[in-house]
Order: C-alpha cells, then structure tokens, then sequence
C-alpha cells in the first residue's frame, strides 16, 4: 500500500482537531442526559448550635418531611460555636449546590455588628430560601415582687425606683435585643444582666435579682398560667393564641414595636434558582405537616413560609433594624 504523503496526514489531523468541539459537546450532552436530577445524595441540614436549642429543633421538625418532598434523607448536622457563626461559615464554604442548607436564628443579621474579623460576610454568602417560623418573646415579672398588672403600670413603677437590673438569655440575643429597644423607647435606664441561656434568667426574675426578663413562650407561658409570673406583653405584631389576653407591647404605648426570635433556612450564595425554589417547596410542605404543626404550636411558634425574594427583603430590612438596635443601646457580644 502506498505510504500517506505529509500533506494527507496533516489534513487528517486537522479534520480530527475541528470535530473535537463537537465530539466534547456530544459527550457532555450525553452526560448531562444521564446525570440523575437533584437532588441525588442527602441532604445536610446544618443547625449552627448545640443539640436541644430552639434551632436545632426547628431544624429537626422540617428534616424528616422536607426529605419526603425531596425524595432524599435531609440529615441534622450541630456545628455549634462563636454565636452561630461557626456553622454559617461551614455553609459560606460549601458547595452552591443544595446538597449542604442551614437553619438559623436572628443571630444571622445580629453577628455582623458584634462579631468581629469574620471570614465571611452574612449579607452576601448566602441565598435565602424562607422565614420559617417566628418565636414570639413575652416581657414577664414575677408579681409577688414587681405588683404590676400593665406595661404602663411597670414604667411608672420602674421610673420610681433606681438601680434596677434586668435579665436575659445573653449578650445580642433576641431577649437582649427586646429588652434594649423597649427600654429605649420607654425611656428607662435598667441595667443589662446576660445569663447563659433563657431559663437561668427567668429563675432571677423569680428570685428577685432582676425585675423583668423577655423569655419564650415555651419556658414562659406555664408559668404565667400558674400565677407565678406576670405577662406584660408580647413582641409580635398581633396577640398569640396561647395567650390572647395578654397585650402586645405595640398596642400599649409603643405603635411599631416588634421583635421576635425567627429561624430562617438558607443556601450558599450562587446556588441555582430551581434548587432554591425545590427547597422553598419542600420546606413549605413541613410546614403544612399536622405533626409538625402541632409541635410548633406546643412551643409556641408560629410557622411562616414566605418565598426565597420576600424572605430577602426581610433579612435585609431586619439586618438594618437590628443594626441601630446594637449601635444604639452599645451591644457587644458576650
């Protein structure tokens, strides 16, 4: 046979280099065809706190039904530590691609103002996907000690008498937080005492060391049924069912006031928009679950489910809000 001249063979070889394109397009088409839709793995589910916390378990109240709707298992992973913000970093560095997602608290848009050199910045790491449920807070006193019945009533008592101290769940939380925009506005001077956790301040108010101290529904409200403390008001919008009769502080005095614990779910930035709309989904789905439902109303939350473009807006409204909050009243992390 005879022997391929130089100028055939380079003519061969430039004809293979021009249908690489081509051929590459082929296969990454044909791989793109086979590729199982997401999600195909589990799902990680980062609660940025210790295990038993309230976003821990608004976290394992949506894991079981979201995987559900997904059709993968949605697996609780704590990564407790620096205020939630340890966690929220593990979620900046993870992949954009919905297998990785976090349930987090107000700290979200508290951190930034008191947490400093952090390796990420909350208003940009990540893509919101939906306010989930709203953790009403009540302003309580123990009436064998504070003998109000009104919110009015306590200010006036308050104002008569110096070197009071209140107390709350800690440094630049949702109670802190309460406390210091009330005190604001009602134009008292009571000194901050933080506690480790919601329960230890509720047991000095009792105890006579402080005079009142925001606590949740769910460590509160027994107790004020039982006489024990006195409810002078809640934080939300609007009166709560568990408690109707008690009036929300806005309505006494304070037109605007509001300011609750949320737990919101969230996604690395640049994850794509059909995965956060599949999330959105999925989370609202176990939010309509009837066990779910009736958990969070046993803890006194009241679930939500706004979509990923209106849960943005209230993230950034409520980072804004919370920011004057802590320049304000000179909020520092504990």
């Amino acid at each position: 046979m005879p022997k391929p001249t130089r100028r055939a063979a380079l003519q061969t070889w430039g004809a293979a280099i021009l249908a690489l394109p081509a051929l590459h397009a082929r296969r990454a088409e044909a791989q793109s065809q086979n590729a199982a839709p997401w999600p195909n793995r589990p799902i990680r589910l980062l609660a940025p706190y210790t295990p038993g916390g309230g976003v821990d378990t608004t976290a394992r109240l949506l894991a079981t039904p979201m995987g559900a709707a997904l059709g993968q298992p949605v697996v609780v992973e704590n990564r407790p530590g620096a205020g939630g913000s340890l966690g929220a970093g593990e979620l900046a560095r993870s992949a954009p691609d919905g297998n990785t997602i976090m349930v987090d608290a107000l700290a979200h848009v508290v951190n930034p103002f008191v947490l400093r050199g952090l390796p990420f910045d909350y208003a940009t790491a990540f893509a919101p996907i939906s306010e989930v449920v709203v953790l009403p807070q009540i302003l309580v006193v123990d009436p064998t000690k504070v003998p109000v019945r009104t919110l009015p009533e306590f200010i006036a008592w308050a104002k008569s008498r110096p070197n009071l101290s209140f107390g709350s769940s800690g440094n630049a939380t949702a109670a802190h937080l309460a406390a210091a925009l009330f005190l604001q506005r009602a134009g008292l001077d009571i000194q901050h005492i933080p506690y480790r956790g919601g329960t230890a301040a509720l047991q000095d108010v009792m105890g006579g060391s402080t005079v009142f101290v925001f606590g949740t529904v769910s460590s509160s409200i027994q107790l004020v049924r039982d006489g024990r403390l006195t409810a002078l008001g809640v934080t939300t919008a609007a009166r709560i069912p568990p408690l109707p009769d008690v009036p929300t502080i806005a309505e006494q005095g304070f037109p605007g006031y509001e300011l609750n614990e949320w737990n919101g779910l969230y996604a690395p930035a640049r994850t794509p928009g059909p995965i956060i709309a599949k999330l959105f989904e999925a989370s609202k789905a176990a939010l309509a679950d009837e066990t779910v439902k009736q958990r969070l109303e046993a803890l006194g939350a009241i679930p939500v489910g706004t979509d990923p473009a209106t849960f943005a807006a209230y993230v950034a409204a409520q980072r804004a809000a919370m920011g004057e909050i802590v320049r304000s009243a000179k909020i520092e992390a504990g």
